[in-house]
């Protein structure tokens, strides 16, 4: 595992990952529910632009690497999981949802792997719509974390909007990836 700053930024996005999930399980005496919503949404937002900047600084310094490649997506698919978990415990997300982009995002990971070994990983690259699934859920996730207002914006109600689109970017997303691979599954699945 190359020791570098991109690499370094990932771990950090994946030790992050505790602290955000125990920041709801603090006695409201050292934090109120307000607060930890806060801290959960920000913690969140600093994940999310680590993710971007971890990606952006290993090209820019020409220190990618097939670990960064690998480890940079787990980190994403496990933070994304570890909030949608604790939003449908917190009764912010729906459980249906949260399960569909949770399932999706290990069914993609499965094929991408299979696809890569058969040798056929261009197939099943990141698409645009796959792109926009990704806005659309890093975007209604610190919504439903903030569980409020911002100023006339109902955060909760559009991040919950946002999250339906996302699901449905997912399915989409996913139906899309399937098509893209079927020929190898059809060649390799006899």
């Amino acid at each position: 595992m190359p020791l570098n700053i991109p690499n370094l930024l990932t771990w950090a996005r994946i030790i992050l990952i505790p602290l955000f999930v125990g920041v709801f399980y603090l006695p409201p005496h050292w934090l109120s529910p307000p607060e930890q919503n806060e801290v959960a949404t920000l913690i969140f937002i600093a994940a999310a632009v680590t993710d971007w900047f971890d990606g952006w600084l290993a090209r820019k310094l020409g220190q990618t690497s097939a670990f960064g490649a690998f480890l940079d997506p787990v980190a994403d698919k496990l933070m994304v999981a570890a909030a949608l978990v604790l939003l449908v415990k917190l009764g912010r997300a729906d459980a249906i949802i949260a399960f569909i982009i949770i399932a999706r995002e290990i069914a993609i990971s499965a094929l991408r792997e299979w696809m890569a070994k058969v040798g056929a990983a261009r197939s099943v690259a990141v698409s645009f719509i796959g792109k926009l699934k990704t806005a659309a859920q890093m975007i209604s996730i610190p919504m439903l974390l903030h569980h409020g207002r911002l100023g006339e914006l109902d955060l909760q109600r559009l991040g919950s909007v946002l999250l339906d689109v996302a699901a449905v970017l997912t399915l989409w997303s996913m139906a899309y990836y399937l098509w893209k691979a079927w020929p190898e599954i059809a060649i390799h699945g006899k």
